[in-house]
């Protein structure tokens, strides 16, 4: 992707998905630091840190990963793959990029469905017309039972300004959103409403963290799940997330 089609791709998100730079453990050559500007003149990285290969550093963009080299002058798309441990080396900064981005979306304009004791929180990238959605809601209780917290953020999969789009704005703006939610999973009519909303907002972050379909699932380690997955195998791909991070401490 070239510096404008990146930039564009960026342009409608750069408060929410690219936080301020912060403080770095080292100092950042002054070769990186121009290169990032280049790449993004009006745009902060996330971070700027050494990679995992040496002769690269890493900088964040939003939900994306990026690698530049020592001087300056090649920017690098892609995983670093460690062939003798056949592990990812880029997995883990992709996962707190992309868990950064969801979460600047702000958890106050997500419809949350919060169990009496959290042990795990999934954001829910979902659409109300959408077959597996309605599947994923009506077992609503059995996740939470498990402990597992689900944040919904919209993503009307045909696009801003369809049907589909209105009646997530109506379920956004409703009252009572749980109930509308549920409503509107159900096939059932929800009363149309409109009101200042983050539905466009949530749909666009989607596209920026590579959704392309519904319900896709960002577990609280920042791995993508596409598609539905019952209670019992959702909960063991959140232990076992969670198990793997703690091995990596």
């Amino acid at each position: 992707m070239n510096r404008t089609l990146l930039a564009l791709a960026f342009t409608p998100l750069l408060a929410l998905a690219a936080p301020a730079l912060a403080a770095q453990d080292m100092a950042v050559p002054p070769e990186i630091t121009a290169a990032t500007a280049k790449l993004m003149p009006d745009m902060a990285p996330s971070w700027v840190k050494p990679a995992p290969l040496k002769g690269l550093w890493e900088v964040a963009f939003g939900p994306h990963i990026f690698y530049i080299s020592a001087d300056g002058q090649y920017l690098l798309r892609g995983d670093i793959m460690n062939l003798d441990s056949r592990e990812n080396l880029t997995r883990p900064a992709r996962n707190k990029a992309r868990l950064g981005a969801v979460d600047s979306l702000g958890e106050a304009n997500m419809i949350v469905f919060r169990p009496k004791v959290t042990r795990h929180t999934v954001t829910v990238f979902t659409d109300v017309e959408c077959g597996y959605c309605a599947k994923l809601h009506a077992e609503m209780q059995t996740y939470l039972d498990k402990g597992i917290a689900v944040r919904y953020v919209a993503f009307p999969r045909a696009g801003v300004g369809s049907g589909t789009y209105d009646k997530m704005v109506s379920v956004w703006c409703a009252a009572d959103q749980h109930k509308a939610m549920t409503q509107a999973k159900a096939g059932q009519p929800v009363e149309p409403k409109s009101c200042p909303n983050p539905v466009a907002a949530q749909y666009e972050m989607g596209q920026l963290v590579g959704v392309r379909g519904t319900p896709t699932i960002v577990l609280d380690n920042g791995d993508i799940v596409p598609g539905y997955l019952p209670a019992a195998r959702l909960e063991d791909a959140l232990e076992q997330a969670a198990a793997e991070s703690k091995v990596k401490g």
